[in-house]
């Protein structure tokens, strides 16, 4: 990269060329002596250059080098840990680090992972027996040179026989996904073998994309790392079984370098010539791709399914106290490369479309207020993940104690806050919902409960998608089960109940009322822009359904009697309905349902086909879309299925937390899903590859919608638990959002 402008242009004598990278204490360039090597040189950061620990460790990390010579490690060249702002110079080493290696490229080919496992094995030797452990090898500080990997920065290594870790007290610095057990519980045991878990997690990575315990914060990850065994799904063959050895929670149980030289020698020869140079450790599909599938893309709009009270993480004390360190000194995304941050294979060609012009990546909050004009935020400290619908360039939101609002979505500034709350009402006691948009209209149901909770009111009203001026509304019934928007009308129950009425978006006239049957409570539905409507039975044990598929012209319905289990349906598929039955049981301790059956239903006819899954597929609510039924539990697994056969066309693994529902772009090429944190996974369609996942962007893991990715043309949109809005940029996920000036 090149030089920022408040870059330096030389240091101690070496004129700098370029800007290598940024981590936690510093940044690296790359520069010239006066005789023309190349050389690598680390700063301090000016802000931690007088702080006495910072300035320590830095003498640490020269002296650790300085002992450590080998064909492996890059050796120091010159160095002033005594001037304004510290400075090391090393051998500068061509070629990309590791975690860049594999974000370009994908995993690694057979060739390359034996080079690096033998390569890093003989660093590790020489730098045990300069009586230094190096407590951060991370794919960020190993380079890929021409002749073999090169260990970097020394940062956070300390003698063998000093016990001082040149941290507050309980601190320990590291990068959760490889660090060892023993680095977050007792710092003062840590040995050469810690340095052996990191490989074995380390490569892991490497030919996987994921850590052996990555989730969706450094917390729990750093909880798997202490308490749950390695994760090496799609690491096959002796090769796993060395590293399991080496990430063995006990340190005496790990192999010692040389013993680890031999078996991976063993365990990953060198190929035949002619041989391809592949291996089965990269992540599998679990079937052979079955013939892409065609259709629209299918979302049924529900009512908004959110977590329960406030998520909070329990790790015990020496876990938090041990990633204070980690999040002040090294956050995540931190690193010459973002090191640790899983990332793998992003770049297949013609795969992201066009940008929006203009588009940078922006982040804010829904209560954000960006113009000047834009009706002030309510004053209300609770939740306010939004729900948002994006039309044209734009997003729609609303939620809880938000008032329904337009974002751009290529700038990410509020537009217009609507002001249709009743006056002197606080905002904890309303929520809004966006039911839709139509030819410049925007459809809102809001609900308004009385003072100390008792009493409610609700109403579906129509505003102005340019200046969110009300044009009309109507009051719905507080015991209903909600409103619905699709194909340009709107459909509540009003007055006594008893007839779902279907209103035209534009203005509000009624088209039709269709009966609500005797016994029965009935809700609206849309799926593929069709208004439907499911009526359940009142009457306790029964399951009875009643299915009505509503003709938007004149607000007429047909009734489909007891097609599938209630609340079973997900879509269109070639014109037929689909439903998915689970089990009665769902997971235990586990918000997952199993899913049983699929039911598809000619809505002409009635004609029922019945297709039992072969296999128990477990999640949450499915996702049906470009004609493939996807299911993805709460521990970020991801199945794709045929909606026809029910046979599993691939299942990959993710690191997400409880993830909303599945997305995919409108080329049909990625698959998208979201945990609370704001994390996004890709994964391609058609073969499930794992391509990336970006790095969280919420604090706190709290109560509210489960996160969906929306699509502004080719840029991803998404609100974490906590609130935050942002956009993300597909082909660069861990490009930096800018945050919206307020």
């Amino acid at each position: 990269m090149p030089l920022h402008k408040d870059d330096p242009r030389s240091v101690g004598g070496y004129k700098l060329t370029d800007r290598l990278g940024a981590g936690g204490m510093g940044r690296v360039y790359r520069g010239r002596s006066r005789s023309g090597r190349e050389v690598a040189v680390k700063v301090v950061h000016a802000e931690y250059a007088q702080n006495p620990v910072f300035r320590a460790r830095f003498r640490q990390e020269i002296e650790a080098a300085r002992r450590v010579s080998g064909a492996f490690t890059a050796a120091v060249v010159d160095a002033d840990p005594e001037a304004e702002s510290p400075w090391m110079a090393t051998q500068y080493v061509p070629g990309q680090s590791l975690a860049a290696r594999v974000r370009d490229q994908g995993p690694l080919r057979v060739t390359e992972l034996r080079s690096l496992a033998l390569g890093l094995v003989e660093a590790l030797r020489d730098i045990h027996r300069a009586g230094v452990v190096h407590r951060d090898l991370k794919p960020a500080n190993v380079l890929m040179a021409a002749d073999g990997p090169r260990v970097i920065d020394f940062g956070i290594s300390r003698a063998v026989e000093s016990h001082h870790t040149l941290t507050e007290t309980g601190q320990v610095i590291g990068t959760p996904p490889f660090m060892s057990p023993e680095q977050f519980t007792d710092a003062r045991t840590v040995g050469p073998a810690s340095d052996v878990f990191s490989l074995g997690a380390l490569l892991v990575w490497g030919v996987t994309g994921r850590g052996p315990f990555d989730a969706d914060s450094p917390y729990l990850t750093g909880y798997r790392v202490v308490h749950n065994e390695p994760v090496l799904d799609g690491v096959t063959g002796s090769v796993r079984a060395v590293l399991e050895r080496c990430l063995a929670k006990e340190p005496a149980d790990r192999p010692e370098p040389d013993v680890l030289a031999r078996e991976f020698a063993k365990a990953l020869p060198e190929p035949s010539p002619g041989e391809p140079e592949t291996m089965t450790v990269r992540l599998p599909s679990a079937r052979p791709t079955a013939p892409a599938l065609t259709g629209a893309p299918t979302t049924v709009e529900r009512r908004p399914r959110r977590r329960g009270p406030r998520v909070l993480l329990a790790v015990s004390g020496v876990l938090a106290a041990a990633l204070t360190g980690y999040l002040l000194l090294d956050p995540p995304g931190g690193g010459v490369d973002g090191g640790g941050t899983v990332r793998a294979d992003s770049t297949a060609a013609g795969r992201w479309t066009p940008l929006p012009p203009g588009w940078k990546p922006w982040q804010t909050t829904a209560s954000a207020d960006a113009e000047r004009g834009v009706k002030k935020a309510p004053a209300y400290d609770g939740h306010r993940a939004p729900a948002c619908v994006p039309d044209a360039g734009a997003l729609y939101c609303g939620g809880s104690a938000l008032l329904p609002e337009r974002i751009d979505a290529t700038t990410g500034r509020t537009l217009w806050r609507s002001g249709i709350a009743p006056a002197g009402v606080p905002a904890d006691r309303y929520v809004t919902n966006i039911l839709g948009t139509y030819e410049g209209v925007v459809l809102v149901e809001s609900t308004v409960t009385g003072s100390g909770g008792t009493g409610q009111s609700q109403s579906v009203l129509a505003l102005d998608a340019a200046s969110g001026t009300r044009l009309w509304s109507h009051p719905v019934r507080t015991d209903s089960l909600g409103s619905g928007y699709a194909a340009g009308v709107t459909m509540t129950q009003e007055g006594d109940g008893s007839a779902v009425t279907v209103r035209s978006a534009r203005d509000g006239t009624v088209r039709g009322r269709i009966p609500v049957p005797a016994g029965y409570d009935c809700y609206p539905l849309a799926a593929d822009d069709r208004p439907y409507v499911e009526c359940i039975a009142r009457a306790e044990g029964s399951h009875t359904t009643k299915f009505l598929v509503v003709d938007p012209a004149d607000g007429s319905a047909r009734t489909l009697t007891s097609p599938a289990q209630q609340r079973s349906f997900i879509g269109v598929r070639d014109g037929q309905l689909v439903f998915v039955e689970s089990a009665d049981n769902p997971v235990p301790d586990s918000p997952d349902l199993v899913y049983t059956r699929i039911v598809r239903v000619d809505p002409r006819t009635g004609r029922r086909t019945l297709t039992p899954l072969p296999e128990r597929y477990r999640g949450g609510v499915p996702a049906l879309a470009r004609g493939t039924l996807y299911f993805a539990t709460s521990s970020g697994m991801v199945t794709a299925v045929s909606p026809v056969t029910g046979a599993r066309l691939w299942q990959s693994h993710t690191t997400l937390e409880t993830p909303g529902q599945v997305s995919v772009d409108p080329s049909g090429r990625t698959v998208y899903l979201a945990g609370g944190s704001g994390r996004v996974a890709a994964l391609d369609a058609a073969r499930g590859t794992l391509l990336w996942e970006s790095p969280a962007r919420a604090e706190v893991l709290d109560s509210g919608l489960l996160p969906t990715v929306w699509f502004d043309k080719g840029a991803l949109v998404l609100a974490a638990s906590d609130g935050t809005l942002f956009t993300l940029d597909p082909s660069h996920p861990s490009r930096p959002a800018v945050p919206v000036p307020g």
